[in-house]
Order: C-alpha cells, then sequence, then structure tokens
C-alpha cells in the first residue's frame, strides 16, 4: 500500500492525479506546477514505489486510499469592487506559488498588491485541501514575533491555551495542512515577519506563506514577484484603462468610449498606479477629463479620496506617508533629493545632486528599490533608478519643507549643464543617451530660466540644449531654445547670434513668418551692439527670404516693406564684405520678382542674370558658403526665368558641390534642404531624370524630414512618375499621405507636383478609385498657373496619350509655348512641348510638321524630351527603325515607361513586347492608336 512508503504530500497529489489517467501537461496546470517538475515527482514515485511504468503506477494509484474530503472555504475578505486585467500578472504569480512555498509580491503603495494577491489566492484555493487563510498585518504596530504570530492565530481562529505562545499554537495548527497563508502588507514588521515565516515553512512541510510587502523579506528561499503598474499595453484597451473605465463608470457617468485614447495617455501620466487610477476615476464625474489632465501637476492633491477602510489608501499621499515613515533618515534626505530627476539616473548622477559620497548614495539608492521607492532597471551602461510620479512630487515636497529646494534644484542644473556639454560630441549612442535625459534637461531649463543667480549658467545651458534638440531633429524646440538663449544673454551680440539661429530653425520648419520676425529682432540686437554691418546683413536677409521661400511664409512680405529693408541695410552696411553681399542678394531678388510681374521684359530678365552674378560674385569674397549658396539659388532662378534651363540645372548643382561640407547648423541644414528640391528641380527640367531622382532620394532619406513625408517625398514622387517608377510611387505616396493628413492637410502649392504625379500613376494602373482619391487632394491643393499650364497639363497629357484620348491631350496643351510664363513652367516647359507635339502628330494636326520643327529647336540638349520629339518624328515619317531606335535614349535616361511606350507604339511583333513591359511595370495597357 502507498501508505508504507514515505513520499511527500505533493508527490501524492501527483500520484492520485496520475491515478485519474492525467497527463503531465494536465497535473502541472491542476497543481499550477511546471511539467518538469511533474516529471520529476512521476520519476520519483517510480523509484519509491519500485513499479516498472506509468501505467504500473496509475494502477497502484487506485488501488490507494484517498481522502475525499470537501475542501474548506476559503478564509478570504471579499473586494467591494471587481478585479479588472492583469492576466498575465495572476499566470506568472500563479505559477510560482506553484512551484516554491514562499513568494513575496513587492511593489511600490498602491500599485495593486494585495488585490492581485487575492484574485490569485481565490483562483488556487481548489488547490489546498486545507484551506486559504488571509491576515492582514497592517494593524501589527509592533514586530515583536509573538504578536505577528497571535494576528495569524486570530484569523484561524485558534485561541490562547496555557503554558503554549501564540507561535507554537500557529505552528501546531499548521504542521500538517496543506494550506496557502497569504500574509499582507508585511514591510513594516520585516523584522518579525521574517523569523516568524522561516519557523512556519520549516514546521509546517505542507503549508506555502504568499507575502506582500513594499520590501522583499530576506528570509531563505523566498521566491520575489515584482507587482508592476497597470498594464498600459493596447493603449485604448489597456488594463489602466479598463480599470478607469470601470471606476469612472460607477460614479454614474460612464465616460465615452471616444476618450479611450485620451484615458490612455492620462493613465500614463499616472505611471499606471493602481491607487492612483482608481482615485481619479473617481473624480471623474466632477472634474471630466479636462479637469483631471490639469491636476497631473499637483497629483499629490487631486489623488485624494474620501473615507476608505484602509486609512493608509485613503490617498495617494497617505500611502507615500506610510513608505516615508518606514525610512531611516539618511533614506528620508536621499529620496528627496532625487526627486529633482525626471527621469532614470545612475549612482554618478544622485551623488552629485545630493552632494553626497558615491559608495553613501549607492546605498541608500539600494535600500530606497527594496522598498519599492525607485524602480531599478539594467542599462548596457549600468544600473538605472527612476522614481514614479507621484513619488517624485512626494519628494519634492519634501524637498520644499525641508528648506533644500533650491540647492537641490541647483546641483540638478550643473549635472544637467555638464551632461548637456559631454553631449555636444555626438557619439554611436547619442540618441539614446539624448533622450534619457532630455525631460532633466527641460525641467532644469524651466526652474532656472526666471531666476537671476543662474542666468550665466542658464544662458550656457539653453545654448547646448538647443543645438542638441537641433541634432536630435526636434526643431521646434530648438528654435524656441535658441530664443530663450537670446533672452538670456547679458551681449546683446550673443543674442544677435541666437535670432539668427532661432529664425534659420524657423526656416526649417517652413515658418517664413517666424523666420522674418527673429531676423528683425537680430538686427535690433546686433544694433544695440554697435554691430551696423551685422545689423545690415539681418535686414537684407529678412528680405531675401521674403523672395527667395514666399510659400513658407503665412503673411506674404509686402513689396513696401522689402524695399525698406533693403534701404535701410544698405545704409548700415558701409564697407562690409559679408554685408554687402547680402544686400546684393537682396537686391537681386527684387529684381527676379520684378522682372517676373513685370511678364519677362528682356531688358529686365538681363538685369536679373546680371544682378543675381554679382551677388554671387560678392558672396563668393566673403569664402561663406552659406551665402554664396543664397546667392546661387537666386541666380538659378534668374536663368530659370530667362528660360536658360541648362544654365539652372548647372548652378543648381553647383550649389550642390558647394554645401557638400555644409556645417550641421540650423542655417547649414535650412540651405541643404532648400538646394536639394532646387537641384531635383533643375535635373528634371534639363531631362536628366537619373540626376533628380538622387538628389530627390537625398531629401526624402533627410532626418530632419522624417516626421514630414509629405515634404521629403514631394520630388521623389514626381521623379518616379515620370520615370514609370510604379511599386516606388505607391510606396512613398502612402507615406506622403499620412504626413499630409497627421499635419492638417496643409494647402502648398509646392505639393502640387507630388499629387498630380501620383494621380497620373493611379490613371495608367487603371485604378479609378485610387485616381478619384488623388484627384480629391489635387482639387484641396488648387489649380495655380504651375498646374494649368506646367505640371498638370504634363501628367494630365501623358494619362491621356496612354488611353488614347489623342485629341484631348492635345487640347489639354492648346497654349503655345511662347504663350506660356516660362517662371511657371521653366521646369516642365521641355515636357511640355515634347509632348505637344507627340499630341498633334498623334492627332494627325495639319500643324503637327510645324510643332515638331518647333519642339527640336526648344528641347535640344534634353535627353528625355529630345527621344519622345524624335519618337514623335519617327511616327510622322512612319519610320518603325527609328522609332525603336528612340527606345535605348529612353532607357539610358532611366525612363522605363516611356521605353516601353515607344515598344507598344512600334506595333506589330514589338507591340506584344511592350504590353508584357507596361504589365511588369504594374500599368494597364495603352489604348490602341491607328497611325
Amino acid at each position: 500500500m502507498v501508505a508504507t512508503v514515505e513520499i511527500s504530500a505533493r508527490e501524492a497529489e501527483v500520484l492520485a492525479l496520475v491515478g485519474e489517467h492525467l497527463s503531465n501537461a494536465e497535473i502541472g496546470a491542476k497543481l499550477f506546477i511546471s511539467v518538469r517538475t511533474v516529471e520529476s515527482h512521476v520519476s520519483s514515485l517510480l523509484r519509491k514505489l519500485e513499479v516498472p511504468d506509468r501505467r504500473a503506477l496509475a494502477q497502484r494509484a487506485s488501488a490507494s486510499v484517498r481522502d475525499d474530503r470537501p475542501h474548506p472555504a476559503p478564509v478570504l475578505p471579499r473586494p467591494l469592487t471587481s478585479f479588472i486585467g492583469r492576466g498575465r500578472e495572476r499566470a506568472e504569480l500563479t505559477a510560482m506559488i506553484g512551484e516554491y512555498r514562499q513568494v513575496t509580491a513587492v511593489g511600490p503603495g498602491g500599485v495593486g498588491k494585495t488585490r492581485l494577491a487575492l484574485a490569485v489566492a481565490a483562483e488556487m484555493a481548489a488547490a489546498y485541501t486545507d484551506g486559504v487563510w488571509f491576515v492582514d498585518l497592517v494593524p501589527v504596530t509592533s514586530a515583536d514575533t509573538g504578536v505577528i504570530a497571535g494576528t495569524v492565530a486570530l484569523a484561524l481562529g485558534l485561541g490562547e491555551q496555557p503554558g503554549r505562545g501564540m507561535d507554537e499554537s500557529v505552528l501546531t495548527a499548521l504542521a500538517d495542512r496543506h494550506a496557502l497563508l497569504v500574509l499582507d502588507n508585511c514591510e513594516h514588521v520585516r523584522d518579525g515577519v521574517a523569523p516568524f515565516i522561516e519557523r512556519l515553512l520549516a514546521t509546517c512541510p505542507r503549508l506555502t506563506v504568499l507575502a506582500t510587502s513594499r520590501a522583499r523579506l530576506m528570509v531563505p528561499f523566498e521566491r520575489v514577484y515584482t507587482v508592476a503598474p497597470m498594464s498600459l499595453a493596447g493603449d485604448g484597451d489597456s488594463d489602466a484603462v479598463r480599470l478607469f473605465m470601470d471606476r469612472a463608470a460607477a460614479g454614474g457617468w460612464p465616460p465615452n468610449h471616444a476618450l479611450r485614447d485620451q484615458v490612455a495617455a492620462f493613465c500614463e501620466r499616472l505611471d499606471g498606479v493602481a491607487l492612483a487610477i482608481e482615485l481619479a476615476a473617481a473624480r471623474w464625474t466632477t472634474l471630466g477629463l479636462d479637469g483631471l489632465e490639469a491636476g497631473l501637476s499637483d497629483q499629490l492633491r487631486m489623488l485624494a479620496g474620501g473615507p476608505r477602510a484602509e486609512d493608509r489608501h485613503r490617498s495617494v499621499r497617505a500611502a507615500l506617508d506610510w513608505s516615508h515613515a518606514l525610512l531611516e533618515p539618511d533614506d528620508r534626505v536621499l529620496l528627496r533629493r532625487v526627486s529633482v530627476f525626471m527621469g532614470a539616473f545612475t549612482v554618478e548622477a544622485a551623488a552629485q545632486v545630493a552632494a553626497s559620497e558615491k559608495a553613501v548614495v549607492a546605498d541608500g539608492l539600494a535600500r530606497l528599490a527594496e522598498q519599492s521607492l525607485l524602480a531599478v532597471t539594467a542599462y548596457p551602461s549600468g544600473t538605472g533608478y527612476r522614481a514614479l510620479e507621484t513619488i517624485r512630487q512626494y519628494g519634492t515636497e519634501q524637498l520644499t519643507q525641508a528648506g533644500e529646494l533650491a540647492g537641490t534644484r541647483a546641483g540638478h542644473l550643473r549635472w544637467c549643464l555638464a551632461e548637456a556639454a559631454e553631449l555636444t560630441v555626438v557619439k554611436a549612442d547619442w540618441r539614446a543617451r539624448f533622450d534619457a535625459v532630455a525631460d532633466d534637461f527641460r525641467a532644469a531649463m524651466t526652474w532656472a530660466n526666471d531666476r537671476p543667480e543662474h542666468r550665466a549658467d542658464t544662458f550656457r545651458f539653453a545654448q547646448h540644449l538647443a543645438r542638441l534638440c537641433f541634432t536630435r531633429n526636434l526643431i521646434g524646440e530648438s528654435q524656441m531654445r535658441y530664443e530663450q538663449a537670446a533672452a538670456l544673454a547679458d551681449d546683446p551680440s550673443a543674442a544677435a547670434s541666437m535670432l539668427r539661429h532661432a529664425a534659420a530653425a524657423a526656416g526649417c520648419q517652413m515658418r517664413g513668418d517666424d523666420m522674418h520676425r527673429l531676423h528683425r529682432a537680430a538686427a535690433e540686437a546686433a544694433l544695440r551692439s554697435g554691430d551696423s554691418a551685422g545689423a545690415a546683413r539681418d535686414l537684407a536677409t529678412a528680405a531675401a527670404n521674403g523672395y527667395r521661400f514666399a510659400s513658407k511664409f503665412v503673411r506674404p512680405l509686402a513689396p513696401e516693406e522689402a524695399i525698406a529693408l533693403i534701404t535701410e541695410a544698405r545704409q548700415l552696411a558701409g564697407v562690409d564684405p559679408a554685408a554687402q553681399a547680402a544686400v546684393a542678394l537682396a537686391e537681386a531678388g527684387r529684381a527676379l520678382t520684378d522682372a517676373l510681374t513685370g511678364l519677362h521684359s528682356s531688358d529686365l530678365v538681363s538685369e536679373t542674370v546680371a544682378r543675381a552674378e554679382r551677388a554671387v560674385e560678392l558672396a563668393r569674397h566673403t569664402a561663406d558658403p552659406l551665402a554664396e549658396s543664397a546667392a546661387l539659388d537666386t541666380l538659378a532662378g534668374a536663368h530659370s526665368m530667362a528660360g536658360d534651363t541648362f544654365a539652372a540645372a548647372a548652378v543648381a548643382r553647383s550649389r550642390m558641390v558647394l554645401l557638400n561640407s555644409a556645417p550641421h547648423t540650423p542655417a547649414g541644414t535650412h540651405e541643404l534642404i532648400d538646394a536639394l528640391g532646387e537641384a531635383a528641380e533643375a535635373e528634371l527640367g534639363a531631362g536628366d531624370l537619373l540626376g533628380a531622382r538622387r538628389w530627390a532620394q537625398q531629401l526624402a532619406d533627410h532626418p530632419l524630414l522624417a516626421e514630414v513625408g509629405h515634404r521629403a517625398t514631394s520630388w521623389l514622387l514626381v521623379t518616379d512618375a515620370l520615370a514609370g517608377n510604379v511599386e516606388e510611387v505607391r510606396t512613398n505616396s502612402v507615406r506622403f499621405l499620412e504626413s499630409w493628413h497627421r499635419v492638417g492637410n496643409p494647402v502648398k502649392s509646392v505639393l502640387g507636383p507630388a499629387v498630380a504625379g501620383v494621380a497620373m500613376i493611379h490613371d495608367l494602373r487603371g485604378d479609378h478609385d485610387a485616381r478619384a482619391e488623388w484627384d480629391a487632394v489635387v482639387a484641396r491643393l488648387g489649380t495655380p498657373p504651375a498646374h494649368i499650364h506646367g505640371y498638370g497639363a504634363v501628367f494630365d497629357a501623358l494619362a491621356m496619350l496612354h488611353r488614347g484620348q489623342v485629341s484631348a491631350a492635345l487640347e489639354r496643351m492648346a497654349a503655345d509655348p511662347g504663350e506660356v510664363w516660362r517662371w511657371v513652367t521653366w521646369i516642365w516647359l521641355h515636357w511640355y512641348v515634347a509632348l505637344r507635339a507627340e499630341a498633334a502628330v498623334l492627332a494627325k494636326a495639319p500643324d503637327a510638321a510645324d510643332r515638331l520643327a518647333e519642339a527640336r529647336t526648344i528641347v535640344a540638349g534634353n535627353p528625355i524630351a529630345g527621344a519622345i520629339v524624335e519618337r514623335a518624328a519617327a511616327l510622322h515619317a512612319g519610320d518603325r527603325q527609328r522609332l525603336l531606335a528612340t527606345a535605348a535614349a529612353f532607357d539610358a535616361a532611366g525612363c522605363r515607361y516611356q521605353s516601353a511606350r515607344t515598344v507598344v507604339l512600334a506595333g506589330g511583333e514589338h507591340g506584344a513586347r511592350g504590353a508584357a513591359t507596361l504589365a511588369e511595370l504594374g500599368l494597364a495597357p495603352m489604348a490602341p492608336i491607328t497611325l
């Protein structure tokens, strides 16, 4: 019989379930232990009972006497509210209790340790034949083992026995019981609980102890389970959100489910702490979500509840008071001083800010972490500590009460300044390092900004922070930090320098009005410092930017204001070369604008080109590549206005060579991004599609534009649409549209070519729904002259010719090239006249020969437009071999669509090959054309 063999209680349970013919996995699930542990018990039973296999073991179990007594009901308090979520935590804690005899659930006050322990204990009750018992140790004020034992005895229903201590009574009562004992809130009596549990485990072999505490108990064989805050994963469907929604609904005003994302963000600000979420939700009906969000800056006051059965959980403050009272005096000092850190911090950082020795701080941080007042995270570079937001606010209050706030904040500012200076050297892990301290930098800057005694340090810190934010592509914040630095500068010349950086950062964000305001402010600061030449540069730059970056302005620069700026700048410039170059650039910009509005008067065009060339010459003498780049930009515009497409492209390429080594500053980056777009445009106009795509790809890949995909991908979409790179267009158009919607669908005419190009590609694909979607975007952006006579006409004609609508294409391009403003169509002029000639040939227009001759003259030197004209001439002459020869020119130019179209137009046996190529590109078949 089994009774004559010495087996453990767990082995007896496993044996009984083997007798029920359960598998190891089923036994493990039933007993809440791992399959490997089951396998170990089965092996031990086979050996002890001397049976050959599992079947014999099952037979032996069936012959044994089983105890079929009903399980006693678990003695657990009944929670007043439902238990929400925590599925993963329940499973993990259940598995640990099934495998280990003593488990401690550890976490900060209010995180939900007790509720989790109660939920797990209730679920596991069936696994313990002698019951589950719950003991709340909050009322215990003494760490004496006898007092603790008396509290446990009271929960077990034991009375005093003469001549025997309560601890002995508890040990005797539980000696042979298969039970689970839950000891709740052990942190304040750890010194007494630890030896008591140790005796329990030694004396009662079938007993399992689950303890909850804000600090581990440090007993032999203790297994610690860290109770994390409520899950924030899943955003609107996270455990934290579900808890908030449930508790808020209890007030009779259930939150609208449309607010779940906002609730998720709110719960994240509460660090997912269950008590904080419950207390906040309780105030939902009186404050609403906006009121709760407003109270986040003072969570300790906002998260104060009404009377509760447990006074320590009446509010978050009460929970923290409970933990704070358990600390040694030195640890209280350390806790309040490290509360100035907004994010994770190291021992070294804490030692600097707390003004204490590193070894002393290391020991103190370890004790605070043991008390669950700090979270510990292992990083590749070492160990980091972090306080939850409520604990951080509590510590700040303690700093104020101790009179240490100003001194500790000053120490934190000095630490931030040193960290920022070190970060200015960009290393491989730079981004992660900056992100880890960014919130601390911002907090230090906010505190120090209005404190005159720290003005010098704050000015240096603002400079560092502005540069770091720009490097991190936080351009808006970078502009703001440069403006802060300017306001903090004692020297007006330093303020002027900061304002110029801020202006360039504004330009990177397409904020022309800010750029203008900041350059004018820089001029005022330069004048205060006695730098007339610097003021002249700023005023002239403000005027030139109004011409160069007109599309970035909400309020266009008024002509009279621009003239006044140039006049004042000229008076202040004196003989300073840089100031003279800036004035020359502004004057060239004014001349270019006058020439454009003067409908290309030949005299104005010549004067504009001459002024732009002089601006380049003067800028070159300054040895400032950014000044020279700005002048080249204006010269490229002058050449394009004059209709000299190839000269404009050559200037744009020169500009890119010049900017290869541009500094990574706001001004350098602003100039580079503008130059990349101009280079892509210029190469398109000259027919260098591969070159245009190269510059467009660099623009799309620029890290500064990572969050503004509509700006980043616009010229790449244009080049790929013209080349027939269908999949590339489809991929980048998704990025474009998502970004455009995300920033509020801005109506910017510069986006028009990209949108029209995408619409054309979907037309060629035969996807009418997609075409309609993009046509709606085209309509939203409007149809300026550039759309009517430039890119819009080109893309519309390409689609019409593909569909065989040659008469419609000819009508779309009815305007004579000489009647179309070149400043609108200089990029598109060659495309326009080439496609216009082809449409005339295919439509058998009577003037087709004249249009061919005109087009050949205009596009001479343009490889793609020239090939289109040559193809049209071959079609007009009916020369198939001459027609096919143009396909090679298109292939060499990277224009796959036009190459395939050429082969289809050749007809006969070539037509099928061309149709197959179109299909490979993802395009619909071309409509047949009768020549």
